[in-house]
C-alpha cells in the first residue's frame, strides 16, 4: 500500500526479497524511497522514537525472515554527483559501479576497484570498502553526516571519520552518512579502463555474480592470522558445503549462495557452524563482515551474541 505524508511516500508491510542481494524474504513495516537528503533527515525526524534503518544495495546484510519493525529508507533516489576539476562529491545513495564508470569517463583515478562492487556509496564508506590495493578512504576528503541525536549536519574531515579495515566512525556513533567529497587523480584513460576490466576478471573468475544471489564477503578476514577468512573456511572443510537452501560458493568459500527458499535462521546457523570449525581446528575467531537488520528468533540472538562478545 502507497501512502503519503507531508509528500513523502511510504509503503506498508514492504517485501523486500528485491531490495537485498542474499534475496532473503523479509517485510519492512514501513518502507520509504525519499527523494533526497533533506527527505531523509525529515523521516529521521518523524520516528524519532523508532529509529530508521538506512539501506542502498542491500549487500553485506542479513534481513530477518521475521520482518523488521523499524523503518526502512532505501536511498536510491538520493543519487546526485558534482564534479569540479578532479573534485567529485557524491550523494549516499550513488551506485558505486556508476561512481567508478563516470569517473572513468572523466579520466580520473581512484574508483577502478568499485567496479565490481554491488553497493551504493553510503554502505561503501561505512564498511570502508576496499578491494585490489583501493580502498573508498584513500581519496576522501570529506563527509556530511546528520547527527541523529543531536538533530544537525555535520561535516567531518577524513581523520574524523576513523577508518580502518572494514570500519568507520558510521559504527560507531549514530551517524547518518549524506553526501561526500572526493580528490581523485588525473590519469590516462586506457590505464584506468585496464585496471577496471582486471578486477572484473579476478571477480568472475573468483567470486559470484549476482544471479546467484549472495551477500558479499561473510567474514572479515582476520588480522592476526596469516590465512584469509576464505582460506580457512576452505581447510576447515566447507568448500561446496551446502546445507539447506545454502551452499558454500566453490570457487571463494566467503561467499555463500541462496539456492532457493533460505532463511534469515539458515543462514546464522550455518556461519556460526563455520565459525565454530574455525574456531576449533585452528583458534582464529572469524567475525562477520555481514550485519543483521531486523527481529531476531530466539536462535537467532543465541548466535549473533557470539559476536558481540568478541
Amino acid at each position: 500500500m502507497i501512502c503519503s505524508q507531508n509528500e513523502i511516500k511510504y509503503y506498508k508491510d514492504f517485501q523486500l526479497t528485491n531490495f537485498n542481494t542474499l534475496k532473503i524474504n523479509s517485510t519492512a513495516k514501513l518502507f520509504y524511497m525519499p527523494d533526497n537528503s533533506g527527505e531523509l533527515i525529515s523521516i529521521y525526524r518523524k520516528h524519532k522514537d523508532n529509529t530508521p534503518i538506512v539501506i542502498g544495495r542491500g549487500s553485506n546484510v542479513l534481513f530477518s525472515s521475521s520482518g523488521i519493525e523499524n523503518p526502512v529508507i532505501h536511498t536510491g533516489l538520493i543519487a546526485s554527483k558534482f564534479l569540479i576539476g578532479n573534485t567529485l562529491e557524491c550523494d549516499i545513495g550513488v551506485k558505486t559501479q556508476m561512481l567508478s564508470k563516470f569517473a572513468l569517463d572523466k579520466k580520473l583515478s581512484g574508483f577502478e576497484f568499485l567496479i565490481g562492487i554491488p553497493a551504493s556509496l553510503g554502505g561503501a564508506i561505512y564498511m570502508n570498502a576496499s578491494a585490489h590495493g583501493q580502498a573508498i578512504s584513500d581519496y576522501l576528503i570529506s563527509a556530511k553526516v546528520y547527527d541523529i541525536e543531536n538533530n544537525k549536519i555535520l561535516n567531518l574531515d577524513k581523520k574524523e571519520l576513523n577508518f580502518s579495515y572494514r570500519h568507520s566512525i558510521l559504527k560507531e556513533k549514530p551517524y547518518i552518512l549524506l553526501s561526500a567529497k572526493f580528490e581523485l587523480v588525473k590519469k590516462d584513460k586506457e590505464l584506468i579502463r585496464a585496471k577496471m576490466d582486471e578486477n572484473l576478471i579476478f571477480r568472475k573468475n573468483r567470486q559470484p555474480n549476482l544471479s546467484l544471489p549472495n551477500a558479499g564477503s561473510v567474514f572479515k578476514n582476520p588480522s592476526d592470522c596469516e590465512f584469509s577468512a576464505g582460506a580457512l573456511i576452505d581447510k576447515a572443510g566447507f568448500r561446496g558445503y551446502k546445507y539447506k537452501n545454502l551452499e558454500v560458493y566453490q570457487n571463494h568459500c566467503n561467499f555463500i549462495i541462496n539456492k532457493g527458499d533460505a532463511t534469515s535462521s539458515d543462514y546464522s546457523e550455518l556461519i556460526y557452524e563455520i565459525y565454530k570449525k574455525v574456531k576449533k581446528d585452528y583458534n582464529v575467531e572469524l567475525h562477520p563482515e555481514i550485519i543483521y537488520i531486523g527481529k531476531m528468533t530466539k536462535g537467532e540472538k543465541d548466535i549473533w551474541k557470539t559476536w558481540k562478545k568478541i
